[in-house]
C-alpha cells in the first residue's frame, strides 16, 4: 500500500491555511510543532492523515522538509515508507495553502476550541459522518 500523500491535503487537515480553526482536539494540534525541531530533536514518527488510511499527511509533507524529516528516516528503514514513496514523498507539492509551520497550524488550529465557528461545526459534523481510521504512529 501506498504512503504517498493525496494530491492536495484533505479538506479539514489541520495545516490548511483554509480549515477554520477549533475543528481537531487540542492534543492533535499539540503534535505538530514538534515536526519543526531540528532533526535530532524531532518525533521518531511520521504523521498520517486523518482521513485517508495509510497514507501520509499531505500538509504534514508539505509544511514540513521531509529531507530532514527523522520520522520518515525511521519509518523508511522500518519498512513502514516503502521505498518506491520516498521519491514522491520527497518530491511532494500541492498548490494549496498550508502553514509555513506546525506551530503556525497549531496556534491557529487551537485558536477558536472552545468557541468554534459556523464553518468548524460543520466540518466536524461532516467528519463524524464518515467512518475515519485512527491515525497511525510509528513509535
Amino acid at each position: 500500500m501506498s504512503t504517498v500523500p493525496a494530491k492536495n491535503p484533505c479538506g479539514s487537515c489541520p495545516y490548511r491555511k483554509d480549515v477554520p480553526s477549533g475543528v481537531w482536539a487540542a492534543e492533535e494540534y499539540d503534535k505538530l510543532p514538534a515536526f519543526d525541531n531540528e532533526t535530532p530533536f524531532q518525533p521518531p514518527s511520521v504523521f498520517f492523515c486523518h482521513q485517508q488510511n495509510g497514507k501520509l499527511c499531505g500538509g504534514w509533507v508539505a509544511c514540513h522538509d521531509m529531507t530532514q524529516s527523522l520520522g520518515l528516516r525511521i519509518a523508511a528503514s522500518m519498512g513502514i515508507v516503502p521505498a518506491d514513496d520516498i521519491e514522491p514523498i520527497l518530491d511532494y507539492t500541492t498548490d494549496v495553502p498550508i502553514f509555513e509551520t506546525g506551530q503556525a497550524a497549531c496556534d491557529h488550529g487551537k485558536r477558536d476550541i472552545a468557541a468554534p465557528s459556523e464553518k468548524a461545526t460543520r466540518t466536524v459534523d461532516r467528519l463524524l459522518k464518515k467512518p475515519t481510521p485512527i491515525p497511525r504512529r510509528v513509535k
